[in-house]
């Protein structure tokens, strides 16, 4: 959980810097701020699968222990709900990141038109 919040504050500011710095600028390229940003849809995109890692990671220990030990039902069906909160936490930050994309370009190209 923490790589992925991690790569939450990197994504944030990543492109909340390039949309300052296209903004600022009084010549600024649209086509660069713009690959920029869809950069950090990208990050988005690596926390999600950095989530999905995460989950696999945590059945493979669930697993093992199964395979080790006999456990309940009820102890393999919590450890697996526990083991969905990384991919969750990933999809959240990666639609944030789609929603930040997408704000963030139709200001660049509202800001272009000018």
């Amino acid at each position: 959980m923490g790589i992925l919040t991690i790569l939450l504050m990197i994504l944030s500011v990543w492109m909340i810097y390039h949309l300052i710095i296209f903004l600022k600028s009084k010549n600024a390229n649209t086509d660069k701020a713009l690959r920029y940003i869809s950069y950090g849809r990208s990050i988005g995109l690596l926390t999600l699968i950095t989530g999905i890692l995460g989950q696999l990671v945590g059945l493979r220990a669930a697993f093992d222990v199964l395979e080790t030990s006999n456990v309940s039902p009820q102890a393999l069906a919590g450890g697996i709900k526990v083991s969905m909160i990384p991919t969750l936490y990933g999809i959240i930050i990666y639609i944030f990141s789609l929603l930040l994309w997408l704000g963030f370009t139709q200001i660049i190209e509202r800001q272009s038109k000018r």
